[in-house]
C-alpha cells in the first residue's frame, strides 16, 4: 500500500546531499522536523524546520545525549496507521505521525578507523539513532526509513510517481537495509568493546562491515562474490586507491592481500623488497638495492609461475621498477605509493591494476581472521609474530655465518606466508626454491628443490641455486628425513621452530652434515 509523506524527521551525522534532499521534500509539501546540527544546517540553507523539542516538549540535554528518546518521537514512528487504539493514543497525547525518517548514525566506525581514544569512541556510540531506525523499520508498512544517502533519489522518484507517496516494496527494501545498518553498527561497537576489555570468550559476538563492491563472480564463475569493508584501519587492498585497470576479481583481491601482507614483513627502512604471488602463495621474494633490483631477483625464483601473478613492493613504485614489471603479464601491482611516471607506465597496460595503499601494514599489529565452517565460524588473532622479535637459539655445533643468518631470517619471514606444509630455500636475500601446501614436509622440500633445478636449467646455470642456500620450515621437522633431504639438496643451514620429540635426532643429523640450525620457538602454520 502506498503511504504519503507529509512529515519527515531528519537527524544525520553524514550530511552528504542533506540540504538538496530536504529541499526536495519541502518542495513536495513535506514538513521538516530535525535535531541539533542537522536542523542548523537546514536553517542556514533557508529551509523551514521544526525542532524536535517542539514535538517532545523537552529541550536537547546532556550534551545532546537525550533528545529523541521520547514517546512523541517513537509514537510518531511506531503508530500503526488506521489502528483505532493507536490513533486514540496518539490523539490523547498529542502525538503526530512521522512518515519518513532519515538517520545516519554517529560516526563510530570512522572514529575507530582513525584510532580515536576510548572516551571519544564512547561518545560516538549512538543511542537514539538506532532506536529510531528500528522503530521506523519495524513499522515499514507505514513509515519510510532511510539510512543511506544513495537512496535519496529512489525515494523522491517514488514520491513523484505515486502522488507524494512511497510504495510498500520500497519501504520494505529500505527497512531491510536499515536493520542491516544497525546490526553492523552494533557489531562494530561490540567488537571494539571486546578488544578494549581484552575478552576473547564473550558469550555473544558479531561481525560488522559494509559492502564495498559486488564482484563479477567468486573464486569460480558459478559462485557469487562481493568485497566488504570492516572499518579496519590496516593499510591494504580494501582501503587502497586503484589507479587504472579493470575491476578486481575475488581471486585478485585474495592474492593481492596475501602479497601485501608478506611484503610487510620487510621493513622499508631496512631494504627495498618485492613479492610475487600466485594462487595466494609466493613464487618469488627478494630484497634488493632498489625495487627494480628486488623485482628482478624475485622474478628469477620462478618466472614461469610469475606470469599472471600479483606483485607487491614495500616502497614507492619507481618508473624503473614499473618498466621491468610490465615486461610480462601481471594482474595487479600493489605499493604504498607510486611516482607519476610509474603510474603512466602502468596505465599503458590496459588491464593491469595498480593499487596504492598509502602505507605498509605493521606485521606486529594483530586483528581477527575469520573462516566459515558448516554451521559457524572459527576466529583467531592474526599471526603477528615476527622473526625479529623471536628468541633465536643456535642448537647445532656450528654457528651460522653472518650471511647464513641474514638468509635464515629472510627465509623465515617468507615461510610464514607460504601455505603449510611449507619449505623455503633462500640465498643472497632471495628465494631460490619454494615448496607450498604439501601433505608432508619432505614433499614440500622435494617440490622446492625440483622447481629450483628446473629454473636453473632453463636459465643455463651450471647448478641449482639451492646448493649453498639455507632452508626455512614453517613448523618443526617431525623426523630427520626432512632436514636430510634439504642437506642433500645443498642447504648449509636451517631455521625452524623446534619443539618436536625428535628434535635431538634432527640436531644430530644437522651436526653430522656440518649444517648450522636455528630454533625460533615460533610456529607459522598457514592453512
Amino acid at each position: 500500500m502506498d503511504r504519503p509523506i507529509r512529515r519527515a524527521l531528519l537527524s544525520v551525522s553524514d550530511k552528504t546531499g542533506l540540504v538538496e534532499f530536504a529541499r526536495a521534500l519541502a518542495e513536495r509539501g513535506v514538513e521538516l522536523v530535525s535535531t541539533g546540527g542537522t536542523a542548523a544546517a537546514l536553517k542556514s540553507a533557508g529551509l523551514a524546520v521544526r525542532d524536535v523539542s517542539e514535538l517532545t516538549g523537552f529541550p536537547e540535554m546532556m550534551d545532546g545525549r537525550v533528545k529523541t528518546l521520547h514517546p512523541s518521537v517513537h509514537g510518531g514512528l511506531l503508530a500503526i496507521r488506521g489502528n483505532a487504539e493507536h490513533d486514540a493514543s496518539a490523539q490523547e497525547h498529542g502525538i503526530v505521525p512521522i512518515d519518513l525518517l532519515l538517520v545516519n548514525l554517529y560516526p563510530f566506525e570512522q572514529a575507530l578507523a582513525r584510532g580515536a581514544g576510548h572516551d571519544e569512541m564512547v561518545e560516538n556510540v549512538d543511542v537514539g539513532g538506532p532506536a529510531m531506525i528500528r522503530g521506523a523499520a519495524k513499522n515499514y508498512a507505514d513509515v519510510t526509513a532511510i539510512v543511506d544517502p544513495t537512496d535519496y533519489p529512489f525515494v523522491l522518484r517514488a514520491m513523484d510517481e505515486n502522488g507524494g507517496a512511497t510504495t510498500l516494496s520500497l519501504r520494505e527494501a529500505l527497512a531491510a537495509k536499515a536493520f542491516a545498518r544497525t546490526s553492523a553498527y552494533d557489531a562494530a561497537i561490540a567488537s571494539y568493546m571486546a578488544r578494549h576489555v581484552g575478552e576473547s570468550s564473550l558469550s555473544w559476538g558479531a561481525l560488522s562491515g559494509s559492502m564495498k563492491q559486488v564482484l563479477r563472480y567468486g573464486e569460480n564463475p558459478h559462485q557469487t562474490g562481493s568485497l566488504w569493508a570492516t572499518g579496519d584501519s590496516r593499510p591494504g587492498v580494501v582501503g587502497a586507491r586503484q589507479v587504472g585497470g579493470k575491476e578486481l576479481s575475488y581471486n585478485n583481491i585474495n592474492d593481492t592481500d596475501a602479497a601485501y601482507e608478506l611484503v610487510a614483513e620487510f621493513d622499508p627502512a631496512r631494504s627495498p623488497a618485492c613479492v610475487i604471488v600466485k594462487h595466494a602463495n609466493p613464487c618469488g621474494v627478494a630484497e634488493g638495492a632498489d625495487l627494480a633490483d628486488a623485482y628482478r631477483r624475485a622474478l628469477a625464483c620462478d618466472p614461469v609461475s610469475a606470469f599472471g601473478g600479483i606483485i607487491a613492493v614495500n616502497g614507492t613504485l619507481t618508473a624503473e621498477a614499473a618498466a621491468e614489471m610490465v615486461k610480462i603479464f601481471t594482474e595487479v601491482i600493489i605499493a604504498p605509493d607510486a611516482t607519476e611516471e610509474a603510474i603512466r607506465i602502468i596505465n599503458g597496460k590496459k588491464n593491469l591494476r595498480l593499487l596504492l595503499a598509502g602505507a605498509v601494514p605493521d606485521p606486529r599489529i594483530g586483528t581477527l581472521t575469520v573462516k566459515t565452517v558448516t554451521g559457524g565460524l572459527i576466529m583467531q588473532s592474526r599471526d603477528n609474530a615476527v622473526v625479529d622479535d623471536a628468541e633465536l637459539k643456535v642448537v647445532t655445533k656450528r654457528q651460522p655465518t653472518e650471511s647464513e643468518m641474514a638468509d635464515l631470517l629472510f627465509g623465515y619471514r617468507v615461510v610464514k606466508h607460504v601455505k603449510s606444509n611449507a619449505i623455503v630455500y633462500a640465498r643472497g636475500l632471495a628465494t631460490v626454491g619454494i615448496g607450498a601446501g604439501q601433505m608432508s614436509r619432505v614433499d614440500a622440500s622435494v617440490v622446492a628443490v625440483r622447481k629450483a633445478a628446473e629454473i636453473a636449467a632453463a636459465a643455463g646455470l651450471p647448478e641449482s641455486l639451492v646448493r649453498g642456500s639455507v632452508v626455512a620450515s614453517d613448523a618443526f621437522f617431525p623426523f630427520a628425513d626432512g632436514l636430510i633431504a634439504a642437506a642433500d639438496a645443498g642447504a648449509t643451514a636451517a631455521i625452524q621452530p623446534g619443539g618436536s620429540v625428535r628434535d635431538q635426532e634432527v640436531i644430530e643429523a644437522a651436526d653430522a652434515r656440518g649444517m648450522a640450525m636455528v630454533f625460533t620457538g615460533v610456529r607459522h602454520f598457514r592453512h
